[in-house]
């Protein structure tokens, strides 16, 4: 494929890593050097290119993914720039779907942090260049050496510095296209050497000429460079200060000669085919073919209404363009289409394959869309990031009587620029434990939740009141019963009457519930079965013991009577509820609470408090394994109701490093105190 000089020249790079690893300021440092800006902002002036949200200016923090782009040197680069509050994964996790190149952003100062860890393998996963970033390299009494070596343990040998730290960290000694020169710690001579062996490893030719000749010159490791970071075999480290400027030209020129253009990377995982039937599908980098686009993120524009930001994968998306999005047979129109800086919208006429832009106005786009302009690309999509399970809940209401529906529609504005927020109605199936009656948003932390709260309250001013969301506790019951009641009203002209025996027996777990007619002789006419049928569902729905449904279990109506001239639905409605109710007090009911299936990763000195605290929590561990060197994953069975608030308790054992996710397992017996306690405060009403 002849490969077009527009799409050589782009690079696509997203910065991740811990929150405070300096992302923005070194973001707002490459801008700046390359002469796209011509001063540099501050997070703690609020005037980053970066940081524009009022919510972020506030709070110092990056809480979304911005994107900008670089022309330097020929090139046109996209920036992105992450959160890094592992609360906020949802928003960065995404961005590895539009670029070739991850740059996981460490603090000299704090060093290997449990977010760098998790983007650094999730960038693995996913087949993308790795390139690690060492920040604040002129703090006093850093360690870079100690550093260095940590990084090797940590992501492997695979690990080298492209330059090293001089002067005290106030530049920095190029090490790859260079091989003397003085630097802080190492000999250059030496780490030159390392990346020449390492590269030259990939290609039989190159370890021919390197052991004949002794050296290759840096110049003509180009393409062996680029199969080593496709590989991994090379993650590349560089030092920089955005304090003082240190090595920040020099990664502008890293990022210009060395990392991969759309072409040298490996393709995007693209799949045709629904399910186990999909198929791997390689898109072309070609601008003249049809094309594909994937949507990486959504986000809402006060004046623009709804942006999604988009990499173009193949063919040339232009402005007013036909394109379909997904399985939809009604194809939209592209009115409006821009590069972005940060805030700032740029008009552009069109983007090539690995172009990153944005698209306003759309209302059919979504999160992971893929835009496509050919009929054969309707079931085409790009293989999803693993993104975490948000378990951390709270139950919502408008402090205004009737906003339920609107506190709805915005909250699902919210939703659909954050995939890591969940939005459901109390009682949703795909609730974990949810029970009826109210909002239920869940996140991935107190932060996440916080953050949405603000939103909620300073950009579509609505207050809400919130608490922790109710346990979705369940009844059932243990032993087979019979129940009867008559039920009789007579209040002058025609009266009420209705008369059911009935049988109940209990059934495994997750059967549900069953519904029989076993009446002989016509005692409950057949017009009145679906009537008790209707009366002993209320009953379930309603719960006995506590109030919470009943499941599993069988019904069997098998006697009753009728009156002639009194029998009504009504009646038997009531009288089906009732002798169910009856019934169920005698079959040894019980209270079931949902277990979950829980997954903590932590750092690995914190296992003995884990599993310690989740032992006191009535919890199961199941098991123990490492996942990365210095970091573990527990995993365990535990009651929702223990869970209540937990990441707290996990942050205070892992100094904020612990994070867990988890999925409904089953349902348990909870303990007779429980019970005795959720019985006692509850109290069946009487409605005849």
């Amino acid at each position: 494929m002849p490969v077009n000089p527009a799409i050589a020249a782009i690079r696509t790079l997203a910065l991740t890593g811990p929150a405070g690893a300096g992302k923005t300021s070194l973001a707002e440092a490459l801008l700046l050097k390359a002469g796209t800006i011509k001063t540099a902002g501050a997070v703690e002036k609020g005037n980053t290119v970066s940081d524009h949200d009022p919510l972020e200016k506030r709070m110092q923090h990056s809480l979304q993914t911005t994107l900008m782009h670089i022309a330097h040197g020929g090139l046109r680069i996209h920036l992105l720039d992450t959160p890094g509050a592992p609360d906020f994964i949802g928003q960065a996790l995404p961005a590895l779907e539009a670029v070739e190149t991850v740059a996981v952003v460490i603090n000299a100062q704090a060093g290997i942090e449990l977010m760098a860890q998790r983007m650094m393998a999730a960038a693995a996963q996913r087949g993308l260049t790795r390139l690690i970033i060492v920040n604040k390299i002129e703090a006093p009494g850093v360690n870079l050496a100690a550093l260095l070596d940590q990084l090797r343990e940590t992501f492997g040998r695979e690990c080298l510095p492209l330059n090293l730290p001089a002067a005290q960290g106030t530049r920095v000694q190029d090490c790859f296209f260079g091989c003397s020169g003085t630097s802080d710690f190492g000999s250059v001579e030496a780490a030159h050497r390392a990346l020449v062996e390492q590269v030259v490893e990939v290609d039989p030719e190159f370890v021919d000429r390197y052991l004949n000749d002794g050296d290759v010159p840096a110049s003509e490791l180009h393409a062996p460079l680029e199969q080593a970071f496709r590989e991994g075999h090379l993650i590349p480290v560089c030092f920089v200060s955005t304090k003082c400027g240190a090595g920040i030209a020099e990664l502008l020129d890293v990022i210009e000669k060395l990392l991969p253009n759309p072409y040298e990377a490996n393709p995007p995982q693209f799949l045709r085919g629904e399910g186990e039937a999909a198929q791997p599908l390689q898109v072309v980098m070609d601008p003249d073919q049809h094309v594909v686009a994937h949507v990486f993120k959504i986000q809402s524009d006060p004046y623009l209404g709804k942006l999604a930001m988009v990499r173009v994968h193949q063919g040339t998306l232009r402005r007013h363009a036909q394109l379909y999005v997904g399985h939809a047979r009604k194809p939209v129109r592209v009115a409006h289409l821009f590069m972005l800086q940060g805030k700032e919208h740029v008009d552009i006429e069109q983007a090539l394959p690995g172009d990153l832009c944005a698209l306003a106005k759309l209302d059919e786009l979504h999160f992971d869309a893929v835009l496509h302009d050919a009929p054969e690309d309707e079931h085409l999509h790009l293989a999803p990031v693993t993104l975490p399970t948000p378990v951390h809940g709270l139950a919502l209401r408008p402090t205004r009587h009737g906003d339920e529906q609107r506190l709805w529609e915005v909250l699902a504005r919210l939703v659909e620029e954050d995939p890591c927020l969940r939005l459901e109605r109390g009682g949703d199936q795909a609730g974990i434990g949810a029970q009826g009656g109210e909002t239920l948003i869940y996140g991935l932390g107190e932060l996440h939740l916080r953050v949405l709260l603000d939103r909620l309250r300073e950009t579509y001013k609505f207050d809400v009141q919130t608490q922790p969301p109710r346990i979705g506790y369940r009844e059932t019951i243990s032993a087979a019963a019979e129940g009867h009641h008559r039920h009789k009203k007579q209040t002058g002209g025609a009266g009420q009457f209705g008369e059911v025996w009935l049988r109940i027996e209990p059934l495994e777990r997750g059967a549900g519930f069953e519904f029989r007619d076993e009446v002989k002789g016509g005692t409950v006419p057949s017009q009145f079965m679906p009537a008790v049928e209707k009366g002993v569902r209320q009953a379930l729905a309603a719960g006995v013991v506590a109030g919470y449904p009943l499941v599993d279990l069988r019904v069997t109506v098998f006697d009753g009577k009728h009156h002639s001239v009194d029998s009504k639905e009504v009646a038997f409605i009531a009288a089906g509820r009732k002798a169910l109710v009856a019934a169920v007090r005698e079959a040894r009911p019980l209270v079931l609470e949902p277990i979950v299936q829980v997954e903590i990763h932590a750092p690995e000195s914190a296992t003995g408090d884990i599993t310690g605290d989740l032992a006191s929590r009535r919890g199961q561990v199941s098991g123990t394994r490492s996942s990365v060197p210095g970091q573990i994953s527990v995993e365990g069975l535990v009651p929702l109701a223990e869970l209540t608030a937990y990441q707290n308790r996990l942050n205070a054992m892992t100094s904020g490093q612990g994070r867990y996710s988890m999925v409904l397992s089953h349902y348990e017996a909870v303990p007779p105190s429980t019970q005795a306690q959720l019985s006692s405060s509850y109290q069946l009403k009487d409605d005849d």
